[in-house]
């Protein structure tokens, strides 16, 4: 991966328009890298930690210092209701305090569905790395189809050259019409306008495996495996749908997430029965720093020290009892709906699963045959198509029979190399359905 990287870094710098050689490996792990969706799950997940960590800290108290000044002037009234006017106060507060308020019932219930969260989150994150990745094979199949597609018609252009020579050659020796000369001119335009059409498509899409590669569009991709052969990675077509439901991280995400709101709604209910603690304490020097100095009472100091130590605590033990039985019941219900709602959704993906599961299933079981019809398809025309191009060396075959065991190679390519395409894909999109990792 680092050479890999440092690779394309040294062709950006060189040429904007430079080609970088893949492989299907290299797409796994770049994509898996630089995906911009499965770098923002794995960003969610890392959020899900952090939040994690605040909630289990629930229980840690506050700690506070500093330092208070308090200035008053003017009129006040003091408890028993009398008036004093031109008061002119002034007093400073200096010290340490400790602040703890315990919610034991909502402290516990957070940081355990916090838990469950983070869990649910690392969850998320393997789903949609799984999707990233199979959209990137299947996106680096249509680059080969449509790469080889390109070579293939390549060859027979120049094949298409090769043979309006020789029929030039025998057209000038009166062997040959001057017409046949213009229609072997004329499937080799055709030829060249097919290869053009191939070659966008492949811009097509490189373009699209670079964006789901996260890599810079000025870069052209080109994959070096020359052949596309079938895979053979499926072991069991027929797993049973519970199982495979226990192994798809979507499923394990929502039954985690349904765990926690079902975590809250129990705490809210022993909420009533477990009471919120509070406890408040501080230390501090207390009185007047600055100003005129005043004897307190006769016969004292007349500079008495003006900071005095004082210290404070309180505690208490509450219970918070909801008014009215209709809100404590619509809390409930707020808990019940939020689970009936992740219970719909492990559903809907439950049946996403099994569309996936059977699509899968049965284009491998019908791909395989196709590949061997495609494959014998294929022997057969480019057996005929060199029977034709001899034939054509040797004067006796007509050019247009050449052009059409042409058009039957190609078809019979283009079929076989769609075959083991769609196989492939079909090869991957079962592992992902059966909860495997990519």
């Amino acid at each position: 991966m680092f050479l890999f990287s440092l690779s394309l870094q040294a062709q950006n710098k060189k040429n904007t328009q430079d080609t970088l050689v893949i492989t299907l490996q290299n797409i796994l792990e770049l994509g898996g890298a630089n995906n911009l969706t499965i770098r923002e799950y794995q960003e969610r997940e890392e959020l899900a930690k952090a939040k994690l960590v605040i909630a289990k800290a629930w229980w840690l108290p506050e700690i506070y210092a500093g330092v208070q000044t308090h200035q008053l002037g003017g009129a006040v009234m003091n408890s028993n209701g009398n008036f004093y006017l031109d008061v002119n106060q002034d007093n400073m507060w200096l010290g340490l305090g400790l602040n703890a308020n315990w919610n034991i019932a909502e402290g516990l219930s957070v940081s355990k569905a916090a838990e469950l969260q983070s869990m649910a989150s690392r969850y998320h994150t393997q789903a949609e790395r799984n999707k990233v990745l199979l959209a990137a094979i299947n996106a680096y199949y249509d680059l080969m189809i449509s790469q080889l597609k390109t070579l293939a018609y390549k060859n027979l252009v120049a094949q298409s050259d090769t043979i309006s020579k020789q029929i030039q050659i025998q057209v000038e020796a009166g062997l040959r019409y001057q017409s046949e000369v213009l229609l072997a001119n004329s499937n080799k335009n055709h030829l060249k306008v097919e290869m053009l059409n191939a070659r966008k498509e492949y811009n097509r899409t490189s373009t699209v495996l670079l964006h789901l590669l996260h890599l810079p569009q000025q870069v052209k991709l080109f994959s070096v495996d020359t052949s596309l052969l079938p895979l053979d990675y499926t072991t069991d077509l027929f797993s049973t749908s519970a199982t495979i439901y226990k192994n798809r991280p979507e499923i394990k995400a929502i039954a985690l997430e349904t765990k926690a709101i079902d975590l809250q709604e129990k705490y809210y209910r022993l909420g009533m029965l477990i009471p919120e603690v509070h406890i408040g304490t501080n230390g501090s020097y207390y009185g007047r720093m600055f100003g005129t100095v005043t004897p307190i009472n006769e016969g004292a100091d007349p500079y008495p020290n003006q900071l005095y130590p004082t210290g404070e605590l309180n505690a208490s033990v509450m219970w918070r009892i909801p008014l009215g039985d209709v809100i404590y019941q619509s809390d409930l219900q707020k808990y019940k709906s939020q689970i009936r709602i992740k219970e719909i959704k492990s559903d809907e993906i439950k049946a996403q699963i099994n569309e996936e599961l059977a699509s899968a299933t049965i284009q491998l079981q019908t791909g395989h045959k196709q590949i061997e019809i495609a494959k014998e398809a294929l022997e057969l025309t480019q057996e005929a198509l060199n029977q034709s191009i001899e034939r054509q060396k040797m004067g006796i075959a007509k050019p247009f029979e050449v052009f059409q065991a042409q058009q039957f190679f190609l078809q019979a390519r283009i079929d076989y190399l769609k075959s083991v395409s769609e196989y492939n894909k079909a090869q991957f999109a079962l592992k992902v359905a059966k909860g495997e990792q990519l």
